[in-house]
C-alpha cells in the first residue's frame, strides 16, 4: 500500500475515534473516507451527518474541532509531519445513497 493511502487510512479511522468521543450526538457523523495531498502537508477528511437538516452545523462543529484533531493524531501517528487537517461533506457518498434510495422505491 502505498504511504499516501496509509496515511489517509490512518487519519481517516484516529478521526472517527476522535469525533466520535467529541460529537455532541445531535446528529451521527461519519468519516467516510480522506485524502493526502502527495506531500502529506495537507489531508481532507470526508464525513456524512443524519439527518440531512444538521449537515451544516455538524460541518461546522467537525472544522472547529481540526486543531485539537490534530494533536489527537501527532500521539497517535507515528509520523513526522502531521499534515493540516480540512473537512468536507462527502457528496459522492450522499450521491450514492440518493441513488440507492430511488432504486429501492423505483
Amino acid at each position: 500500500m502505498e504511504r499516501n493511502e496509509k496515511v489517509a487510512n490512518q487519519i481517516k479511522e484516529l478521526a472517527a475515534q476522535f469525533l466520535e468521543r467529541e460529537n455532541d450526538r445531535t446528529s451521527l457523523i461519519t468519516v467516510t473516507t480522506a485524502s493526502c495531498s502527495p506531500d502529506l502537508k495537507r489531508a481532507t477528511i470526508f464525513i456524512t451527518v443524519l439527518p440531512d437538516s444538521k449537515e451544516r452545523a455538524a460541518l461546522g462543529f467537525v472544522k472547529r474541532q481540526l486543531k485539537e484533531l490534530r494533536e489527537f493524531l501527532k500521539k497517535n501517528i507515528p509520523i513526522k509531519i502531521i499534515p493540516f487537517l480540512d473537512a468536507e461533506i462527502d457528496l459522492g457518498e450522499k450521491n450514492r445513497q440518493k441513488i440507492d434510495e430511488l432504486l429501492r422505491n423505483g
